[in-house]
């Protein structure tokens, strides 16, 4: 099987990071994109090396998706270490292990410590359980890979405590754009549902209290859901099996074809092949079809199982963000949960990076209530909308700036200068990037020209040093040249050329430190 560029590109960086300095590495890719294909090629390579290789999943699904992708792409198949099967008497040199089996300190202790070279973690962002610890604590000295689609910089940090690197992500924005993945269109439903009394548990809202705030308005969303999606394949999310079957019931009375699946349906694989075939246009469930279920003909999902949890929200959309003929786009139904906590997910959850402009897409989309949104649209919008907001901070900044007569540029400044997207939204993830900037890191900053106060973290110093090397290397404006010609009300300095600003520079020098008469700062472009 032929990779696609960027399953090529993640298997090379995983075994980069192996053959380097990081043991545990942690792999993101979009549901849809084949993690499993990628993964499955990293065992390929690895068995090749003579190493033993064992799959971690917490479901059954996931085990037998990853043994049969495992065969499909190399031939290679595997033992399994699953209630009464134990790979010890294999000769296979990859398992495919229930956590659930493993885990058990009876089970554990049949293995030594060395039994197996490398661990991948299916759905990784369970990695940090107890359970998983357990096995991979025995297992220490194994190589470990990480898997999971969510792009969660919150669970990323948390999952840094154990992975030591990010060895490479694919984004959902970038999936759909290269189109690997289906558009999303969202649409923000304007039916007001009270969470306000809705309790918290380990985390996220407690099921059995969003039954309670969900059943006054299962009617009003089967009327919503007429209008928007009754003639797309839609799967709906809910909190519990009660509320699941009872929509179910709301749905087949007002017309729709609707079928309910939970962990106690014994003909679960007959409603799932029915549903994939068509006989149902609808499909309910307790969020059981969270992972290890694919049905690329999903092109609606309705999410009425509010979270905080970002992974989980990803995982839900993920449901039918895979390609399909005749398929042309997924539509997000998003209702306007009122809730004073402002961690819930929303649409913008799925594509934009930063916290700031997530708040502003999901802002300009309750603005928009009714009205379909393309999601990369809303974000390129909302990003739009930020750096304004930013510049109009900036320019006020600029003008104190200029009041105190600070010889040093603030990072802010020089970040938008250089239009560095990647620096203005930058979050640490990983052990050492959270730390407050070094002494070392401080004083490199300061001789570069930029105030090192408002850098919180390492990993943001680091980013910020590397990024200044390459500009002097390429030949670009220094912070100091841009903080003295964008104090003198020029623009964009940051992407001029160093002699550019500097003939310019000396220009204004010679001028007795003010702006020659036939140049006007606001439209010099600096060619």
């Amino acid at each position: 099987m032929e990779l696609r560029p960027y399953q090529q590109a993640a298997l090379e960086a995983v075994e980069q990071d192996w053959n380097g300095e990081y043991s545990r590495t942690l792999l993101v890719l979009p549901t849809g994109t084949g993690k499993t294909v990628v993964f499955s090629k990293i065992i390929e390579d690895q068995v090749r090396a003579g190493l033993r290789c064992l799959i971690l999943a917490h479901r059954g699904e996931l085990l037998e998706q990853a043994a049969d992708k495992l065969y499909q792409t190399s031939g290679l198949r595997c033992a399994v270490e699953k209630a009464e099967e134990s790979c010890l008497d294999s000769w296979y040199m990859v398992t495919v292990g229930s956590i659930q089996s493993l885990m058990r300190e009876t089970r554990l202790n049949q293995f030594p410590p060395g039994y197996f070279d490398v661990i991948v973690i299916d759905e990784a962002h369970h990695a940090l359980s107890d359970s998983y610890q357990r096995v991979l604590s025995h297992f220490a000295g194994a190589r470990v890979l990480g898997v999971t689609a969510t792009p969660d910089r919150g669970d990323m940090r948390n999952l840094g405590q154990y992975f030591q690197h990010l060895a490479y992500e694919y984004t959902l924005p970038k999936a759909i754009k290269d189109g690997y993945l289906s558009p999303i269109k969202a649409v923000t439903i304007p039916l007001k549902l009270d969470l306000s009394g809705v309790g918290v548990q380990a985390g996220d809202f407690k099921s059995a209290d969003l039954d309670t705030a969900l059943d006054p308005y299962l009617h009003q969303i089967a009327g919503e859901m007429h209008r928007y999606c009754e003639n797309r394949k839609t799967v709906v999310f809910l909190p519990l099996v009660k509320t699941s079957q009872k929509f179910r019931d709301i749905l087949n009375a007002s017309g729709f074809r609707a079928a309910e699946v939970n962990g106690g349906s014994e003909d679960r694989a007959e409603i799932l092949r029915d549903f994939d075939s068509g006989a149902y246009n609808v499909l309910c469930n307790s969020m059981l079809l969270t992972e290890g279920w694919d049905c690329p003909s999903v092109d609606c999902v309705v999410v009425l199982r509010p979270t905080k949890v970002r992974s989980l929200y990803c995982q839900m959309v993920g449901r039918g963000t895979r390609l399909s003929p005749g398929k042309t786009d997924l539509l997000l139904l998003d209702f306007l949960w009122h809730t004073s906590r402002h961690e819930l997910c929303h649409p913008a959850s799925l594509i934009c990076d930063s916290e700031e402009v997530a708040r502003k897409m999901t802002e300009n989309l309750v603005a928009a209530a009714g009205c379909p949104a393309d999601l990369e649209q809303a974000e390129q919008k909302a990003s739009e909308d930020v750096v304004a907001q930013r510049e109009e901070s900036l320019a006020k900044k600029l003008a104190e700036m200029r009041s105190r007569k600070r010889k040093l540029v603030d990072p802010l400044q020089f970040e938008m200068s250089i239009a560095a997207e990647d620096l203005s939204g930058y979050v640490p993830s990983f052990g050492w990037e959270m730390k407050p900037p070094s002494v070392e890191q401080r004083a490199k900053l300061e001789n570069l020209g930029i105030f090192p106060d408002e850098i919180e973290s390492a990993g943001k110093a680091s980013l910020l040093l590397d990024r200044l090397s390459k500009r002097r290397a390429e030949g670009l404006t220094t912070p100091k040249q841009i903080r003295l010609l964008e104090g003198k009300g020029f623009q964009n300095v940051g992407q001029w050329q160093f002699d550019t600003a500097k003939h310019l520079i000396d220009r204004i020098a010679a001028n007795g430190w003010r702006v020659p008469k036939n140049i006007v700062p606001s439209e010099y472009t600096g060619t």
